[in-house]
């Protein structure tokens, strides 16, 4: 298969799927203008043939497109492009349509109508983070579990565990504060903005789907006759979370 070619390398390079004229035009207008490399598609057929085309780092998404429902793209470019950065534009406010994006893979999402400086805002913190990230850090065992933040990879006994980035990033929050309390308002200004001001169900949703993958391996039947060794997992009512080192089997 050929290998996708990107041009203006050295940009962030956005792929904008909305297909309203005026605010896909204002979205690539905005964003070339503030230094990244975007392109634009108005239907989910042609997002899903330029993301195979062309590597891109970010996707934002309209849910309303007229060809196919904007979760299918999510879905289908979250399984192609684990690190790509999935932000969802909707005009859809009701919880149970933000928790659908969510658990279709996008990292965040922004209600419409929304300014372009908050969205600018958005970008740049989640990219920070993914660059701050990035920087060398020891890996950080826990049971059976291992946690190696530069390499983005959760191994259990040396057998991966496939985690969406805000999945692997909540549980290095966790990691680096091992039994401690973590509030939901540290986590949402460690792993999405400092400046969030939407729902915390953003949080609920990740964190569920954290457990989920992490209960699912646990689940697999070990290489060696030893239990798994597993932290856990504990939800603080009315404050957060703690991650807790033993041997404890599951999150709960």
């Amino acid at each position: 298969m050929r290998t996708p070619t990107r041009p203006e390398s050295g940009r962030i390079h956005v792929l904008v799927v909305e297909d309203d004229d005026t605010i896909g035009r204002h979205l690539e207008t905005g964003l070339r203008g503030n230094g990244y490399a975007p392109a634009w598609s108005r239907t989910g057929a042609g997002a899903l043939a330029e993301a195979a085309r062309t590597p891109y780092d970010v996707l934002l998404l309209d849910l309303g497109l007229p060809d196919m429902d904007g979760l299918d793209v999510a879905r289908a470019l979250r399984a192609r492009f684990p690190e790509l950065l999935i932000v969802i534009l909707t005009a859809r406010t009701d919880d149970i349509d933000v928790i659908a994006g969510l658990d279709a893979g996008a990292d965040d999402y922004l209600v419409k109508p929304f300014s372009l400086t908050v969205l600018l805002a958005r970008l740049r913190a989640h990219l920070r983070r993914r660059t701050l990230g990035a920087e060398p850090q020891m890996p950080i065992p826990l049971g059976d579990i291992v946690i190696d933040i530069t390499a983005r990879r959760c191994t259990l006994r040396g057998r991966e565990i496939t985690l969406r980035p805000k999945e692997f990033e909540l549980l290095a929050v966790l990691a680096r504060h091992v039994g401690e309390a973590v509030s939901r308002e540290t986590l949402m200004a460690e792993v999405w903005d400092e400046n969030w001001f939407g729902s915390t169900k953003t949080l609920d949703v990740t964190m569920a789907g954290l457990r989920r993958r992490l209960t699912d391996a646990e689940h697999q039947p070990p290489a060696v006759a030893q239990p798994y060794r597993l932290p856990r997992i504990t939800t603080l009512r009315g404050h957060g979370y703690r991650l807790e080192r033993g041997t404890a089997r599951g999150f709960e």
